[in-house]
């Protein structure tokens, strides 16, 4: 089911539009954790609740991966990001009006269900234009946009919330998911093109089928499963616990949240130096052992600005481990790429849907510091185990 691209849209045309769609919806991705305080307060909400709007944003995108992963690979990959890319900036604009925490929760959930359609789909559309061979360096310029977007979003969230309050976050990242609209539409020469195959329904389950039967696919989805609920999970309780050791400023945990972004776009500048000397097995070894090693440390409550650098080496170390993860998925069923990453983004961010819960149970019930020695644990375990299997690539 391969999507022939017209020859208008050359491959870094693609590559162009793809970042910015990319960097504008990563910019709400993290940019409501550092403001969970704020919205907890002027909603009149208990602070575990609201934080649950990361669950609210990640389960209808996880479940919803395999629903839009087929139907870019039967519709058209550019014109299915584009019409998620509409839903998703009137779903903002609405979050930014929201009367209550219900409706907050629904524009949410909406974002949610169609958010799927922009990275996923990106990484298929990657795969569709570039060489497996350079597929790494080429994922980590797309990836640099998404980071500085999870960098600007989070750090910029705190500044905006404490300027002109929480639901100003929501009309700037709306303002830049309507540029990135637009940008799209000029760069896929209208609202997307669909693939001169005919639709073939019957072909969706096989295509799952052949994706689950290979023999890597339990060991990408598990490992990043295990990402987004251990690492990811972890993530709207900075704000909270900053807040018990004191620190009130929205701009502080957005900075510390930002620090992923900053660790994100260092690997994207230092990927195509590493690989070659390290090697993948390496790079996947080191992600999970220093992801694993930095939760740790985070049992101490150090202080905001050492947790800003425990974050950058987050988005470093992360990278390593999913980056090539993400490469190996792309491979698995080359002729239903999409509907791989889809399943891919499906796993990813049912642990994400799955990790704030994990995190506010163990919190309330035990304290922090057992649960992140057990995640860091988790994560040191995963890398080492996606060193020893993922050895070759599929073809």
């Amino acid at each position: 089911m391969s999507e022939q691209q017209p020859p208008s849209l050359t491959p870094r045309r693609i590559l162009v539009t793809v970042w910015l769609a990319v960097f504008a919806t990563s910019l709400f991705f993290r940019a409501v954790d550092p403001i969970i305080p704020q919205i907890a307060s002027d909603l009149g909400e208990p602070i575990p609740t609201v934080a649950l709007l990361a669950t609210a944003f990640a389960l209808p995108y996880a479940l919803m991966q395999p629903v839009l992963g087929a139907l870019a690979d039967m519709l058209g990959k550019t014109r299915m990001m584009f019409a998620c890319l509409v839903i998703v900036t009137l779903s903002t604009f609405a979050g930014a009006v929201a009367p209550d925490l219900t409706v907050l929760m629904a524009s949410r959930v909406v974002s949610g269900i169609v958010a799927g359609g922009t990275f996923p789909i990106a990484l298929a559309l990657i795969a569709q234009v570039v060489p497996v061979e350079q597929r790494q360096v080429a994922v980590s310029r797309v990836l640099a946009g998404a980071m500085l977007g999870n960098l600007l979003g989070s750090a910029a969230a705190g500044v905006v919330a404490d300027s002109i309050g929480w639901r100003g976050v929501f009309m700037v990242n709306g303002g830049f998911a309507l540029a990135a609209l637009a940008a799209a539409f000029v760069g896929f020469g209208g609202p997307g093109r669909k693939p001169p195959q005919r639709l073939n329904l019957k072909a969706v389950p096989a295509s799952y089928r052949a994706i689950l039967g290979h023999p890597l696919a339990k060991f990408c989805f598990g490992a990043v499963l295990l990402e987004g609920t251990f690492l990811f999970g972890f993530f709207p309780y900075v704000a909270p616990l900053l807040h018990a050791q004191g620190e009130d400023r929205a701009t502080i945990s957005g900075l510390v949240i930002g620090g992923f972004g900053v660790g994100g776009m260092i690997y994207s500048l230092i990927i195509a130096m590493l690989l070659p000397r390290l090697g993948q097995q390496r790079l996947m070894f080191l992600g999970g052992l220093l992801m694993g090693l930095g939760l740790m440390v985070m049992t101490s409550a150090p202080p905001w600005q050492a947790q800003v650098a425990i974050f950058m080496l987050f988005g470093m170390s992360f990278y390593f481990l999913h980056g090539v993860i993400q490469i190996v998925v792309t491979e698995l069923v080359p002729s239903a790429r999409s509907s791989a990453t889809a399943m891919h983004g499906t796993f990813f961010f049912l642990g994400q849907s799955i990790g704030p819960i994990y995190y506010r149970l163990a919190f309330t019930d035990i304290g922090p510091t057992a649960p992140l020695i057990i995640s860091g644990c988790v994560l040191i375990a995963t890398g080492a185990i996606c060193a020893i299997w993922l050895r070759q690539r599929p073809r």
